[in-house]
């Protein structure tokens, strides 16, 4: 399988891990998907996750969050900017997700942080993914 786009195979295997009902998933480590696995845990979408030493790029190991109907807290991802079409914003062009239910994942010069924190400090950027 090749890796032109980390980013959707990360959210696709926090999906497939959550459809297969695991406590944890494992990912190849990369600054990027450690900053997107911050702000899920921040927004309370994952448990948390670590950083596991393991040559060459470390780990991430994810620990998926369940409600207590053992539905996962995450019902849906959707990748927005890919490798063929990036989706740049300014902060007033970001707009809520599922009318606030869900989240914008964004990349700007200050941080990746969610869409709401964007156009909170006015700053705009790569629209990586929502999560809802």
């Amino acid at each position: 399988m090749s890796m032109s786009d980390p980013i959707a195979d990360l959210l696709t295997r926090i999906r497939n891990g959550l459809q297969a009902r695991k406590t944890t998933v494992d990912v190849p480590r990369s600054n990027i998907k450690a900053a997107i696995c911050r702000v899920l845990k921040e927004q309370g979408y994952i448990e948390g996750f670590e950083e596991i030493d393991n040559p060459p790029q470390g780990m991430l190991r994810i620990s998926l969050k369940y409600l207590s109907d053992r539905r996962p807290v995450m019902q849906g991802m959707r990748r927005v900017s890919k490798p063929s079409l990036r989706v740049y914003n300014g902060h007033s062009e970001i707009r809520q997700v599922r009318s606030g239910l869900g989240i914008a994942i964004v990349s700007t010069s200050k941080g990746v942080m969610t869409g709401k924190q964007a156009r909170a400090e006015k700053v705009g950027g790569e629209l990586l993914c929502e999560v809802w």
